[in-house]
């Protein structure tokens, strides 16, 4: 993980250390694979970066809670994030209890075009497949419009601390 967490019940601080590795996106067998490790999947800069490095999925392992916040909030950032970044989104979330903490699982996948392909039920520990076309993400809005229309030479001073 890059970004770290510290609130009611998540105390991330005190067993991770943020990563200082950038975004990579490996290259496998299965096509080209980045992971947003769960309070990453929130900034859309990594989400970017990885579409920049050539991620046709993007894999977010996440602990996400119930309640934790708005109804149907992370997988409406997930399935935005494909489709502006172009690409797949496959979340997996934890099922069961540890002490404040109710994981709800809920895992899905988001095509390119930001629709959910895939998903896992409520409470449940489930196996979730789902199938991958690359070219969609290949030939997505995000990848032909999106991307190629980037201004990045402004972006500097918009996102300057």
């Amino acid at each position: 993980m890059v970004h770290i967490t510290d609130y009611a019940c998540f105390h991330e601080r005190g067993y991770y250390a943020p990563g200082d590795t950038g975004a990579p996106v490996y290259d496998t067998a299965a096509g080209k694979i980045g992971v947003a490790i769960c309070y990453d999947r929130h900034y859309p800069e990594y989400m970017r970066a990885l579409a920049l490095g050539g991620a046709e999925l993007v894999v977010v392992p996440q602990a996400g809670a119930v309640g934790e916040w708005p109804e149907g909030l992370y997988e409406a950032e997930m399935r935005v994030a494909a489709f502006q970044n172009g690409y797949f989104v496959a979340l997996c979330n934890r099922v069961g209890e540890e002490e404040c903490l109710t994981f709800a699982g809920e895992s899905f996948v988001s095509d390119p075009d930001g629709r959910v392909t895939e998903r896992a039920g409520t409470g449940e520990e489930t196996i979730l497949f789902a199938e991958i076309d690359r070219d969609r993400a290949v030939r997505s809005h995000a990848r032909r419009l999106f991307l190629r229309d980037r201004r990045p030479e402004l972006y500097p001073r918009w996102v300057a601390p």
